[in-house]
């Protein structure tokens, strides 16, 4: 999962992630002022790199809030995430 301040930034962190590794998207939401999150899923490796991917690509036009590798999460964590 990855967490920023602002639609745009979060936008391009996205799509740097997903072109990037073989990962799909799960969902993504607006938290409250300003900071929006996308969740990812695929492999752990593909996860670890996206995410890496996509923290830099966050940094570079933007703020960066938190960033998050969950390797096999709970079954039960879907109903937070969505």
């Amino acid at each position: 999962m990855l967490e920023t301040k602002g639609l745009v930034v979060l936008v391009q962190a996205t799509d740097a992630m997903l072109k990037s590794a073989n990962v799909k998207l799960l969902s993504w939401r607006k938290v409250g002022s300003g900071f929006c999150s996308c969740y990812i899923t695929g492999e752990v490796a593909a996860v670890k790199a996206a995410i890496e991917v996509g923290t830099s690509s966050a940094r570079e036009i933007g703020e960066l809030v938190a960033a998050e590798v969950l390797p096999r999460p709970h079954d039960d964590l879907m109903t937070v995430i969505s």
